[in-house]
């Protein structure tokens, strides 16, 4: 999977600009603050419809403009030509594939993007929402029933929590048609989440070895968000006092998690800094070669900073092996990492909302 042209309007600092890429390395320089981590933040969006930046959904739009948008012209794997679009209008979002307006799933479904930033480490030092996040991104991308269930149990979850904050009455009558539909989208969403890391964990062995091997075996654990051996709506329907007091239910898909753990670091808190982010690299490029393996083509890759995140021995260990799986890279620095010596790379500047190709 390739993007050809690459449209961006009213987004960050560009007014307007258009881009060829090639299918390869695509390396974008300039200085702090000219607007390359948006390209990649452009591109995310398609596959995501949301920004990889923390906090960034109402910094979107340059500042002035009313409305901002993301066009890309998709070559499959396959040879299909896909155009892929995403645009807002004020606090509303509209995606077009081919010129008609579709669902944002189908738009994300059609254009996968992997990234590795300055806050990637957060995968694996932050919260769970950013690992639920990664882990239900790529079941999304490999089990076809995931998100129907997925907006289900949504739509349960929002049902319960509005009676859980509006009435102090906890009566079956109320309560058990949501947490009966909670309990059977929740063992749904589970059931296609183990089924999945049990596809990832031998690439993420694989990968965690290569960038991690000093320390040790690694073993991915995972908690689905509720009692094991217990029913979840048994569960929901004993906490439904607690939950009330609360405002919100705890217990149930929604606070699923997983953690890696190594053998000379078994706890999160034990990796240095560096070490957090090459496992959050790991798993990143783990799950693009589970994506390869599901469709027979390798998603994009964005890679922000990497001469600034990763010593020169990682930059050349990744490089080549996303260059060897023939992965289209789109690749930000102050500069042209020495890593990149040798490889053939299309070249783009980047200066005040300007974007320039050079090579």
């Amino acid at each position: 999977m390739n993007i050809e042209q690459l449209r961006i309007a009213g987004l960050r600092c560009f007014e307007e600009v258009a881009i060829e890429l090639d299918p390869g390395m695509n390396l974008f320089t300039g200085a702090n603050g000219a607007g390359k981590t948006s390209v990649l933040e452009a591109v995310f969006l398609l596959s995501h419809g949301r920004s990889f930046r923390s906090g960034a959904k109402d910094a979107l739009a340059r500042r002035g403009c009313s409305a901002l948008s993301v066009f890309a012209e998709l070559r499959r794997g396959d040879g299909r030509s896909v155009r892929s679009g995403l645009g807002r209008s004020g606090s509303r979002w509209e995606a077009r594939i081919d010129g008609a307006t579709v669902p944002l799933g189908q738009l994300v479904q059609e254009c996968a993007v992997v990234c590795f930033d300055p806050g990637s480490h957060a995968l694996i030092s932050g919260g769970a929402e950013e690992r639920r996040r990664y882990l239900d991104w790529g079941v999304f991308h490999v089990e076809q029933d995931f998100l129907t269930c997925w907006r289900r149990y949504q739509r349960a979850l929002k049902q319960r929590n509005s009676l859980l904050r509006t009435t102090p009455v906890t009566a079956d009558a109320l309560y058990a048609p949501w947490e009966v539909e909670l309990a059977q989208t929740a063992q749904q969403i589970d059931n296609l989440r183990e089924a999945y890391l049990g596809l990832l964990r031998p690439l993420l062995v694989q990968s965690t070895s290569a960038l991690l091997g000093e320390l040790g075996g690694m073993e991915l654990r995972y908690r689905r968000g509720w009692m094991d051996h217990v029913d979840l709506a048994d569960q929901l329907r004993e906490q439904r006092a607690r939950d009330v007091g609360r405002g919100h239910t705890t217990a149930g898909a929604h606070r699923a998690d997983w953690t890696l753990a190594f053998e000379c670091a078994p706890l999160r808190e034990h990796l240095s800094r560096g070490q957090g982010k090459l496992a959050a690299l790991a798993c990143m490029l783990a799950q693009a070669q589970l994506y390869a393996a599901h469709h027979g083509e390798w998603p994009i890759v964005c890679l922000d900073d990497l001469a600034s995140e990763l010593d020169q021995a990682h930059q050349r260990s990744v490089i080549a092996q996303l260059t060897e799986a023939k992965a289209q890279i789109l690749l930000t620095g102050t500069e042209s990492p020495l890593a990149m010596e040798g490889i053939p790379a299309r070249m783009f500047h980047v200066e005040q909302g300007q974007l320039s190709r050079l090579l």
